[in-house]
């Protein structure tokens, strides 16, 4: 244990889309590492440094950091999140990744360019981030237009969409059959031809043109995930016909500090403990 570091006997691990990124080495990790970017449990052991912030051995923690497959995790004591009583560790544990992208993707990834009342496009709310991020959008005052795979529907139907398109699953894919219905149509009959002010995307190379032509004039193309594959590149002109913003972002620029990562999961367990997620 290093100094600053807690050790955290893990209770969970969460296993997210983004590991498989990095043992396929889409997203390259120096070799040998261990997998896993959440964790939740009990502290074990402090340093002094820990100490003197108020972190004791006992407390209920989730974290994340590289490494989280294990039994036990050493953590920066800045990475802690306390749990509060009254949240399962299971749901604090998927709240670090999950939770918190999609708590950034629905309040700041937009930058504002979706107001209350406004639609918001949301691919894959049968998964994992995004069925967070279908309920927080509603919460922050969007109409929420959502997309899922038909072996996901009765995940889909819970989260409270004002719209949801079912679509056909892709056999051994982890993404849905984008050309099974066409979305671009029923978003414009659904917003009355107005489109989408913001598209929150995680599938990638399969719905880039989908997610572009469903948006709004001057909407903003929030694409954070390849499920299917990177998008590929694409001639800047192509975003003219509408104004249009595209931004591609990722969580570590969204919980630059201390205070606003405990800002973000502070209001995600507000949530979960007044039954809101």
């Amino acid at each position: 244990m290093k100094p600053g570091q807690v050790i955290v006997k893990n209770e969970y691990a969460g296993i997210n889309f983004i590991d498989t990124y990095h043992r396929k080495g889409l997203y390259p990790r120096d070799l040998p590492f261990v997998g896993g970017q959440e964790g939740g449990g009990t502290v074990a052991a402090v340093s002094d440094e820990a100490a003197a912030q108020g972190v004791k051995v006992g407390d209920r923690v989730a974290y994340s950091i590289l490494g989280s497959y294990c039994e036990y995790s050493a953590v920066p004591a800045a990475k802690l999140l306390p749990v509060p009583d009254g949240v399962d560790m299971s749901v604090a544990t998927s709240c670090v990744v999950q939770g918190l992208t999609a708590h950034y993707l629905t309040t700041s990834a937009h930058a504002d360019l979706i107001k209350e009342g406004e639609w918001c496009l949301i691919h894959g709310v049968g998964g994992g981030t995004c069925q967070w991020a279908a309920q927080m959008a509603k919460l922050r005052g969007y109409k929420v237009i959502g997309t899922c795979a038909k072996g996901k529907a009765d995940i889909a139907e819970k989260l409270g969409c004002d719209e949801l398109i079912i679509l056909d699953e892709v056999p051994g894919a982890a993404f849905e059959d984008y050309e099974s219905f066409d979305i671009v149509k029923r978003v414009m009959e659904v917003t009355d031809g107005k489109g989408a002010k913001c598209v929150i995307d995680g599938i990638g190379k399969s719905t880039v043109d989908i997610s572009l032509n469903s948006l709004a004039h001057r909407g903003i193309f929030v694409s954070f995930g390849n499920a299917s594959g990177a998008v590929p590149a694409f001639p800047v002109l192509k975003l003219i016909a509408k104004s249009a913003y595209v931004t591609r972002p990722k969580l570590l620029d969204y919980v630059t500090t201390r205070e606003e990562l405990v800002s973000r999961a502070d209001e995600i367990f507000g949530w979960l403990k007044d039954g809101k997620l």
